[in-house]
């Protein structure tokens, strides 16, 4: 069985009773990574008499990659969901990805009106004074790509194409374009966000010292003795 990529969201310090969890149907065919330098402020007024460059910090990493859903695989095969996807396509993995972007406690909106209802009627029809709107935390996010990779995420775009739709114009094929940014540093709670990032930094420790063992027995080949 292929390994598939995935997103996932989850609270408090472990995955919970029910995520929500998209697998991705067919793993993208390119994901595209790029690391953004972090220059301090010393740097950045001193650059031109420096040869040595210095950093705030570490590269902050973001990649971008387009998730591919299609209908056709649930109704071709009699399942569990095949019922779901004939009364919504795909709607309902695009719905889940999009729940991936949106803070906690961002109210719906029969709850936004409900609210303005509320203010209007205690303020006698009188414009009610501004609130300070709270400040919401966006959604924990792991992305999944493969055993060597698990990275703690924000979504920092999306893009969603629907592409075919049936009778009922639900969307059958949808292409989801997905810019994601890595946590470098998460939050001192977030015990499963500082565990994959751990993880995956040693993973890839492991691999920069099999490269360094490799590239120490190609030195006669650029360098003759």
């Amino acid at each position: 069985m292929a390994v598939r990529g995935a997103l996932i969201e989850y609270s408090g310090t472990f995955l919970g009773p029910v995520p929500n969890i998209v697998v991705f149907q067919f793993n993208p065919e390119q994901l595209v990574r790029t690391l953004q330098m972090a220059p301090s402020g010393a740097d950045r007024g001193q650059r031109a008499q420096t040869e040595r460059a210095a950093a705030a910090g570490p590269p902050t990493e973001e990649f971008t990659l387009t998730v591919q859903l299609s209908a056709a695989e649930d109704l071709g095969t009699p399942g569990p969901f095949s019922g779901v996807t004939r009364a919504f396509g795909v709607g309902p993995q695009i719905a889940a990805l999009e729940k991936m972007a949106y803070p906690h406690g961002a109210p719906g909106l029969i709850g936004a009106a409900l609210d303005a209802i509320g203010d209007a009627l205690s303020s006698g029809g009188q414009q009610p004074a501004e609130r300070a709107a709270p400040r919401e935390s966006l959604p924990r996010l792991l992305f999944v790509w493969g055993p060597t990779r698990v990275l703690p995420v924000a979504i920092q775009s999306m893009g969603i194409t629907e592409q075919e739709y049936d009778s009922a114009l639900s969307p059958t094929r949808a292409e989801v374009a997905l810019g994601l940014k890595v946590a470098a540093q998460p939050a001192g709670d977030d015990l499963l966000a500082q565990g994959a990032l751990l993880y995956t930094r040693t993973v890839k420790e492991a691999q920069v010292v099999a490269q360094m063992a490799r590239g120490i027995a190609q030195l006669p080949s650029i360098i003759p003795f």
